[in-house]
């Protein structure tokens, strides 16, 4: 990504006392049954790659994908792009970087070891999704994202972007 990987680049999403708190329910949720829309197209995007993983064997000591901070990480961050650009009509996504960044995803999780099966099982569940949209809705709140106001998601989006955030990767002016 030509953006940083600092996970701290959102304020610590998965950060001290949240690793487990929202992004498990995230990712599962927002490719339920493949690559559905509800979620967003970036989300779709980013998780596309990870629904066409290979099926390698696991590596004795992978961290389950709900730990995997750099896959949160990444995947909170286009929930993130993805609220921005529905909300700020001054905002829209970068598709087409937004599927390259998917397909690193993927060679990045083919390269740790998970398995087809691992990532769908992480994607498809419920709690996972949830998980994951709190975890951006924490993060949006905590930086003055305000429902009913968009230019609180322009304002946050403008602050991504300027910040060469993995959310603001994801982002352009219209």
């Amino acid at each position: 990504m030509a953006a940083r990987h600092d996970p701290a680049d959102h304020g610590g999403l998965t950060g001290p006392g949240r690793a487990n708190d929202g992004v498990r329910s995230y990712v599962a949720g927002i490719c339920n049954k493949g690559i559905a829309m509800t979620s967003g197209k970036i989300v779709a995007a980013l998780t596309a790659g990870l629904m066409t993983l290979g099926t390698l064997a696991p590596a004795a000591a992978l961290e389950p994908l709900s730990q995997e901070r750099y896959i949160n990480d990444r995947l909170i961050a286009a929930r993130i792009a993805d609220r921005i650009r529905r909300e700020c009509p001054t905002l829209d996504a970068r598709m087409l970087y937004a599927y390259s960044q998917a397909r690193a995803l993927e060679r990045y999780a083919l390269d740790k070891g998970y398995t087809r099966q691992q990532v769908n099982a992480f994607l498809d569940d419920k709690a996972e999704r949830k998980r994951i949209y709190a975890v951006a809705d924490d993060y949006m709140a905590r930086n003055g994202v305000k429902k009913g106001d968009p230019e609180s998601y322009c304002r946050l989006g403008r602050q991504e972007i300027a910040n060469r955030t993995v959310t603001g990767s994801l982002l352009v002016a219209k």
